[in-house]
């Protein structure tokens, strides 16, 4: 490689706009093979616990809402307990349709 292709690609990786085939092709002159991985920061079980939980509790604190209005709102053991138990029956099903 001359200085000049690996000048290029260097100063685009520093501006944070370097592209795919620009990896590959620094790849291919180092005789490499380019590996692309996204890394998630948490397990796929916490994933899901975390947007079950995220559901459930909008949908809990949605019908509180009307309840206190009606003077039924329940305390807060209470809500916990249905958000948990409401986030259990949706940890099957597709979490991330909008």
């Amino acid at each position: 490689m001359s200085p000049q292709a690996v000048t290029g690609p260097e100063q685009s990786e520093v501006s944070g706009t370097t592209s795919l085939n620009t990896l590959r092709r620094v790849a291919a002159a180092l005789d490499a093979t380019l590996v692309y991985a996204i890394v998630p920061n948490a397990t796929l079980e916490s994933m899901v616990e975390n947007k079950a939980k995220s559901i459930a509790r909008v949908a809990v604190m949605s019908v509180n809402h009307t309840m206190m209005l009606e003077g039924q709102g329940t305390g807060t053991d209470a809500l916990e307990e249905a958000i948990e138990t409401y986030a259990e029956g949706l940890r099957d099903r597709e979490l991330w349709q909008d």
